[in-house]
């Protein structure tokens, strides 16, 4: 029998909890899903009115792997829905609006990931993303460097950036904005990532070409297309071992000497939000947003 849990006055099946998700460590559904209840309180206002692609893996990393961006059969009618634009037609999007929504939403087993608009301005980006992706033998060691030299260049025209692991190899770097297209923060983007190649060649590509990669931080400015989306702050990865999305202090982003410094696990987060609070929450702060030049 599937226990019924409440949440908030909604009821919930929730299912396999003793499935061991992370085979590497162990690590179990029900692990999961508690997770996320005592990471709600900060990971949620990053959810609240973004419509979200799913990337489910119900059968832990290693078994099937999928995207799901429209709502998923069986989704309970208190889920909040959106239709939202996408190239091939309007689509049904889920909003992650609250704790039973976000509880039914980890009962799937899923990565959360978000668009840099939110569901009453689709395709008006009111974040900034650069996703700093190493290309091997670089790793995370290499992209603090990038994001530090991108942090002064963005602080240069008024605009704060925040950083967190990609829970996977990377760095994701993020700001909020006046809301603007997302063509023009795409441009702007990609300007800057054209301005750290030329100011660190040796280090940062800002193409894709997989050639180019090896050794140098891609400087993904692409997620900033209003179609794109990027992991949420929070969110587990379907990786090896219960990998995070995490925030972290530019202190731990200057003074990062070995990758391992900078990768969080789902059990290392509550110690961390106790001690730091949301690091992104001055990306909700819509006073705090700058304005593209």
């Amino acid at each position: 029998m599937t226990p019924i849990t409440e949440v908030e006055g909604r009821r919930l099946a929730l299912s396999n909890l003793e499935k061991v998700l992370y085979p590497a460590t162990g690590f179990t559904k029900g692990e999961v899903l508690h997770y996320y209840a005592t990471t709600a309180e900060v990971l949620l206002p990053h959810l609240r009115d973004r419509p979200v692609s799913f990337l489910r893996y119900p059968d832990g990393p290693d078994g099937q792997v999928f995207f799901a961006k429209n709502v998923p059969p069986g989704t309970p009618d208190w889920v909040t829905t959106a239709e939202v634009p996408r190239s091939e037609g309007p689509a049904r999007m889920v909003l992650v609006q609250d704790l039973p929504s976000l509880m039914w939403a980890a009962n799937l087993v899923t990565e959360f990931h978000t668009h840099q608009w939110v569901v009453d301005a689709p395709g008006e980006a009111d974040r900034l993303v650069f996703d700093l992706d190493p290309g091997t033998p670089a790793s995370i060691v290499e992209c603090c460097e990038v994001a530090l030299w991108l942090r002064e260049r963005l602080a240069a025209d008024g605009i704060e950036a925040y950083a967190k692991t990609a829970g996977s190899k990377g760095l994701h770097l993020l700001a909020a904005l006046r809301p603007v297209s997302s063509d023009a923060a795409s441009d702007y983007a990609k300007q800057l990532a054209v301005e750290a190649e030329k100011a660190m060649p040796r280090l940062v590509v800002h193409r894709m070409t997989r050639s180019l990669r090896p050794g140098k931080v891609f400087v993904d400015w692409s997620q900033n297309a209003a179609r794109k989306t990027t992991a949420t702050p929070y969110t587990l990865r379907a990786r090896a071992r219960p990998f995070v999305s995490a925030p972290v202090t530019w202190v731990e982003v200057e003074e990062c000497g070995a990758p391992d410094q900078l990768a969080f696990q789902a059990p290392d987060i509550a110690p961390r939000v106790q001690d730091y609070g949301d690091l992104l929450a001055p990306l909700l702060d819509a006073d705090a947003a700058g304005s593209l030049p």
